[in-house]
């Protein structure tokens, strides 16, 4: 007797494609979300090395905070024609210094430096010119790296390059990095879902400087409008300033007039220590910078002048440009969590109601920037916060009400 084998029918087939088709819909989701949590957890992790950083920076420098920027600058004053805080006052500064003959290396601030580099296409750049600030004139467009943020124009004629730059968006730069490893692009600077960012970096870990011009890798990577990379994690820059730059408006209190432009104090750049945090766990120190949680979109189409375009043709969103933003951040007592921007933002509208006022809550609304805050104008949907960068009363307010840990 013959036997004879039977294959699967067009029916078992399809029946077997289906069960897999609907193991793999119910299985991609699980994987993507554990892709997710991974990358977070990445950036976390990233945010408490450089938490620890910050500690042995205070540690090493009597409980000061990271600065680039002398604490007396301030005192240099500006020439007759200038107004404190208003466009172009860094720009007086500069020319106030040289009118006083004030040369590189005596009265003027110390350079920001990005790292050592072997490239023999660059011998004077072994310590980098990217950003060192010059009193001959040269690298203008760096001024704003004086300050932790720029309240007044420095760059040029485009709203988005006038104000708000500063070395808040620079903690790898070498003055902190050697707390590090003295790298400016040590991937403990860059989160994982900062894919503009880290697209154009791939290669950077293999290579045995400090740091390199991206320019030199433009015939690997097309056109690049940076000579380098900011990190994914920006500093508070209200809380760098003194606490007097930021402090807020009473109108019981006629001498609580609000923002108080720093050019106009004389210790308006010194650095307030770590410990003046009063809430420090309510104060956030570093978060991602570019909208990277919960995102819709990679770039912003309300940016699309070509010098704003530094990521290969994109200006991704920033961090408080969506309701649906949840950076991750590190907070002065060391915790690092997820802040939902409308957390944020509904905080903001508590404190502005139990204030009565409409000048101030968490963040400030009277400095040079406006109501407008931080890009606020461009950004994806209704939101309305400027937390973290534009913090009421510097490192004395906070960012949040509720602790998060």
């Amino acid at each position: 007797m013959s036997r004879h084998s039977r294959g699967f029918t067009i029916v078992e087939m399809l029946v077997v494609i289906a069960i897999i088709a609907l193991l793999v819909g119910v299985l991609m989701p699980a994987i993507s979300n554990a892709r997710n949590q991974a990358k977070i957890a990445v950036s976390e992790s990233n945010l408490r090395q450089l938490g620890i950083a910050h500690n042995n920076y205070a540690s090493e420098w009597n409980d000061r905070q990271f600065t680039l920027t002398r604490d007396d600058i301030a005192s240099f004053g500006l020439l007759d024609n200038c107004t404190p805080g208003a466009v172009g006052s860094v720009q007086c500064l500069h020319d106030s210094m040289i009118d006083q003959g004030f040369e590189m290396g005596l009265a003027w601030p110390p350079p920001v430096i990005l790292g050592w580099s072997g490239d023999p296409e660059y011998p004077v750049s072994r310590e980098l010119q990217a950003l060192v600030i010059r009193p001959d004139g040269d690298f203008k467009r760096n001024y704003s790296m004086l300050e932790p943020i720029a309240f007044s124009g420095a760059w040029g004629s485009s709203e988005f390059d006038k104000p708000r730059f500063g070395y808040f968006r620079l903690p790898n730069a070498q003055q902190f990095t050697r707390y590090l490893t003295s790298r400016f692009y040590d991937p403990v600077f860059y989160a994982p879902k900062d894919r503009m960012v880290t697209d154009m970096l791939r290669d950077t870990e293999d290579m045995p400087d400090e740091f390199t011009r991206l320019d030199v890798m433009q015939e690997n990577y097309g056109w690049v409008n940076t000579d380098f990379c900011y990190s994914s994690y920006s500093l508070s820059p209200a809380a760098l300033f003194s606490p007097d730059v930021m402090r807020h408006r009473d109108d019981d209190d006629p001498a609580s007039n609000g923002w108080v432009s720093p050019w106009s104090l004389p210790a308006g750049f010194r650095a307030p220590s770590m410990s003046q945090a009063r809430y420090a766990n309510l104060k956030t120190h570093m978060l991602e910078h570019h909208w990277l949680q919960n995102d819709r979109a990679a770039c912003n189409p309300a940016v699309t002048e070509a010098r704003e375009l530094p990521y290969k043709g994109c200006q991704p969103y920033f961090f408080n440009q969506s309701e649906s933003s949840s950076p991750v951040t590190l907070f002065y007592d060391g915790h690092v969590n997820l802040v939902g921007v409308n957390d944020a933002q509904q905080a903001d509208g508590r404190m502005q109601a139990q204030t009565g006022s409409g000048d101030w809550g968490l963040w400030s609304r009277n400095t040079p920037f406006g109501t407008d805050g931080y890009f606020i104008g461009r950004s994806y949907d209704n939101v309305n916060s400027s937390f973290h960068v534009l913090t009421t009363d510097g490192i004395l307010g906070r960012d949040v009400i509720a602790a998060s840990n």
